[in-house]
């Protein structure tokens, strides 16, 4: 009995000899509401998952059965050099008082031109952390602050 092999997502336009260099991680950059609004040194929490259940059933001693539920996704961290900008420190602060305001931005990764080539958008996010940079005499990094966002949804888009 011969085997059917399929062939889900192949590339209908691949070529002999070709290849895609993946991009690079440094380059990208992150807007908010259409405005790049930080030089961000780090992006984390890129990350959405499915919650399964696990079940057996009586007579059906030899296989596991799985249930998917609800899918959820990580908070972002956003990593940036302070400077004199108050954009996102003025955001948070105005959670903090209680005036929530849900804002929607994108990442976007770059290729070595500076091209735009992969970007996630993230809608709905809302400021839930910050924290400041760490002090020390003896270090010449960069001071750098953090926000996490939490939010209601992650697309990717090319």
């Amino acid at each position: 009995m011969k085997a059917n092999i399929l062939n889900i997502g192949a590339k209908s336009n691949w070529m002999p000899g070709y290849r895609e260099d993946p991009y690079l991680a440094f380059n990208f950059i992150v807007e908010i509401d259409g405005i790049s609004v930080a030089g961000f040194s780090e992006v984390s929490g890129l990350s959405i998952e499915t919650q399964v259940e696990r079940k057996t059933f009586g007579g059906e001693n030899h296989k596991e059965f799985v249930f998917l539920g609800q899918t959820k996704y990580s908070d972002l961290t956003l990593k940036n050099g302070v400077t004199n900008d108050e954009y996102l420190w003025n955001w948070y602060q105005n959670v903090v008082n209680g005036v929530v305001k849900r804002r929607s931005g994108s990442i976007c990764l770059l290729d070595h031109s500076g091209t735009p080539k992969v970007w996630w958008n993230f809608i709905e996010a809302c400021p839930i952390k910050w924290e400041g940079p760490a002090f020390s005499a003896s270090s010449s990094a960069v001071a750098v602050e953090s926000l996490v966002l939490t939010h209601n949804g992650l697309y990717r888009y090319r």
